[in-house]
């Protein structure tokens, strides 16, 4: 780990509560689709697939971008490339309003998308501000940040109601390039930054930066990743478009019921973080894998109308019995807030390891595994359109999430067990006591 010498509390605390800002902004932007996007597709009359690549696209450009990114901010620091992003992010943003096509949309959309490179950027820079204990926390905290998602649910709809989409996506570059203003004049040099600067060394090489890569170990981490965060992220664009169609609700509700799903799933990141210090991160995967499995089985369930055949009437005639399941809108709404909670304990989780595992390579270690995560965001919208065009059911869409959770599930416990016998090769030559104790239970005495 670098020395943390003359790091005061007062330099982390702003160094986190300003990272933490810039990226609650940063992703507001990043999920604008998920509101304006509807108004598009209403106005361009685009199919369940069309709008699914819109608003998928941003989230290729967050996600492929992570790589470089990090490995930038390791190279120069979060103080030079926070603003950086967000400067470049916010012209495409402001452009975004003078489009008509969906091709130029798409076009607008791989720039906006930038915003989402702000998470890598911040992790790598507010790990270097803590000592590996407080990590989790900090990191935790930071992510809480996808609490933009939320903002956007909440506050966007009115926005478009009273400007337009247009006028909101403008009103977000405006905020944007606020933001990149008060970062780079509050926020301080980070310390490896500052001791390269003094001693002169120069910065790690990108080609050291990726040789972690190679490892099976930071891609099963990816994988994680792919559901709690590019989970969330489909998500968080998606349920706006699932509440209006699947409910018939106003767009206006449907972006409360999204918003009580993302804040839940961003907010509490940071209890993640804390958990994740204090009882290992294994364990708070374990938690939002098993609580996942068993909330979308219930989410997957469709709409579904029963005919039961019972005993015949008097008259010869059948008796049919009829009755219809289904999930009511309250459920469905409650069943959100518990995913997306357990959803942002991963996401801390997932973050913990990587500064354990790989404190010399956060940016670059981080960034894959953003990437990965991020690509979910991208995929992930993407099969969701295909499959309702395709099935024309809106639970298949739960369905092809859950098997993702049991795929990871499966991935991480057989990884875990290897480990485990690796490290203690009694435990696989063991075959008669299952929780391998010291030893059998003594006899009883006479």
């Amino acid at each position: 780990m670098h020395d943390l010498a003359g790091v005061t509390k007062t330099d982390q605390h702003r160094a986190l509560g300003l990272s933490t800002l810039a990226f609650t902004v940063c992703f507001a932007v990043w999920t604008i689709f998920s509101i304006i996007g509807v108004k598009i597709k209403q106005d361009l009359g685009l199919s369940e697939t069309q709008f699914g690549l819109l608003v998928a696209t941003p989230v290729l450009t967050g996600s492929l971008s992570r790589i470089f990114l990090g490995v930038w901010t390791d190279q120069f620091g979060g103080r030079i490339m926070m603003p950086l992003q967000m400067l470049i992010t916010a012209i495409s943003v402001w452009l975004l309003a003078s489009v008509h096509t969906y091709a130029v949309f798409l076009l607008a959309a791989l720039g906006l998308g930038l915003a989402g490179g702000s998470f890598i950027i911040g992790i790598a820079y507010v790990s270097r501000w803590f000592p590996a204990e407080k990590q989790g926390t900090a990191l935790g905290i930071f992510g809480a940040g996808n609490v933009g998602a939320a903002v956007t649910n909440f506050a966007a709809p009115f926005l478009v109601l009273a400007y337009g989409w247009q006028g909101t996506a403008k009103i977000y570059a405006v905020v944007l390039v606020a933001m990149a203003i008060i970062f780079y004049l509050f926020a301080k040099t980070d310390p490896v930054i500052e001791e390269n600067r003094k001693t002169g060394r120069k910065p790690v090489s990108a080609r050291q930066q990726l040789e972690p890569l190679k490892n099976i170990q930071v891609w099963r981490f990816a994988t994680y990743y792919f559901f709690v965060f590019g989970g969330f992220v489909a998500f968080a664009s998606f349920l706006p478009r699932y509440y209006v169609g699947a409910y018939g609700v106003s767009l206006a509700a449907a972006g409360i019921f999204a918003g009580l799903y993302s804040l839940p799933a961003s907010v509490f990141r940071a209890l993640g973080g804390w958990m994740s210090d204090v009882w290992g991160a294994r364990s708070v995967m374990y938690l939002t894998f098993i609580v996942s499995l068993v909330v979308l089985f219930v989410m997957s369930y469709p709409q579904t109308t029963y005919i039961v055949q019972g005993i015949p009437n008097p008259d010869g005639t059948p008796h049919l019995i009829k009755f219809s399941f289904g999930i009511p809108l309250y459920l469905f709404v409650f069943l959100s807030v518990i995913l997306g909670f357990v959803m942002s304990l991963g996401k801390a989780a997932v973050y913990k390891h990587i500064p354990v595992y790989y404190p010399h390579h956060v940016g670059a270690v981080g960034g894959l595994v953003g990437m990965i995560g991020g690509l979910g965001g991208f995929v992930l919208p993407i099969a969701f359109g295909v499959l309702l065009d395709l099935t024309q059911v809106w639970s298949t869409v739960f369905m092809l999430m859950f098997v993702l959770v049991g795929v990871s599930t499966i991935w991480m416990h057989v990884a875990i067990r290897r480990m485990e016998r690796a490290k203690f090769p009694e435990i696989a030559s063991e075959t008669s006591l299952s929780d391998v104790p010291a030893g059998p239970v003594g006899k009883p005495a006479q």
